[in-house]
């Protein structure tokens, strides 16, 4: 399949200040794709659609659900909707995948178990070539404790031993991942620095130590997914309608 790229202009929605684009920053600056972003713990300021061409929803310690905590969820699940259905290309990540469920009518919930640390996902072998295709098995990072149901029309992508859903596709430009590939030892260490309450011992749920020991490869492994998933989106953007 011949896949051509087209310029995008990005936006991103953050959460937290530790939980940022990552990987994905230094991509769309290789790129030379103009950034922008709303960071919803300084302002709740939206841009119009026509003001970008791909979103990207970050992770964050909060629930999907936590619309009474923080009233902007709801302007937030409805931005993303709009969106989706403009044609934009999304995607989401851990709390901005569940936020694409929710926003898209589905149930966001506690996961019977939380990952945290390095566990391999498996790819759900997808129907066509308009689909994105995940190894059968690749070791990612996770920080998470919800899940949720695919939203009506998804493609499940991917699964694990401890979490069903752990990637899906909408239409041909909306992708959503349980599990962080823009993961950086930055990244992973900000992330440690803020959660490291969460490191409960449990079957999925690795020590700081083991977290933290990673070596570059595999940030490298999924870093390179990463980009695939971008070069995917993007080759997909102001063409698809949703």
């Amino acid at each position: 399949m011949l896949v051509i790229e087209i310029s995008m202009r990005a936006h991103y929605l953050q959460h937290v200040p530790f939980e940022g684009l990552g990987y994905i920053e230094s991509w769309l600056k290789a790129k030379g794709y103009p950034v922008t972003g709303t960071k919803f713990f300084e302002s709740t300021r939206l841009p119009s659609l026509d003001e970008f061409d791909m979103l990207i929803v970050m992770g964050g310690p909060m629930s999907a659900n936590d619309e009474r905590a923080f009233p902007w969820l709801v302007q937030e699940k409805r931005f993303i909707r709009n969106a989706i259905e403009a044609g934009k290309s999304v995607l989401g990540i851990c709390l901005g995948a569940q936020l694409i469920a929710s926003a898209m009518g589905s149930r966001v919930f506690p996961n019977p178990v939380k990952e945290i640390g390095w566990w391999p996902v498996q790819g759900v072998q997808p129907p066509d070539e308009l689909t994105f295709r995940f190894s059968p098995s690749i070791e990612v990072f996770h920080w998470h404790g919800e899940t949720f149901e695919l939203p009506p029309g998804a493609i499940h992508l991917a699964k694990s031993e401890g979490c069903e859903n752990q990637a899906f596709q909408l239409g041909r430009s909306v992708i959503g991942l349980q599990f962080h590939l823009e993961t950086t030892p930055e990244s992973a260490q900000e992330l440690v620095s803020h959660c490291r309450d969460e490191l409960l011992p449990s079957t999925y749920v690795q020590s700081e130590a083991a977290i933290l020991a990673a070596p570059p490869e595999k940030y490298q492994a999924i870093n390179s997914l990463m980009g695939e998933v971008l070069s995917f989106l993007c080759s997909r953007g102001r063409t698809d309608h949703f």
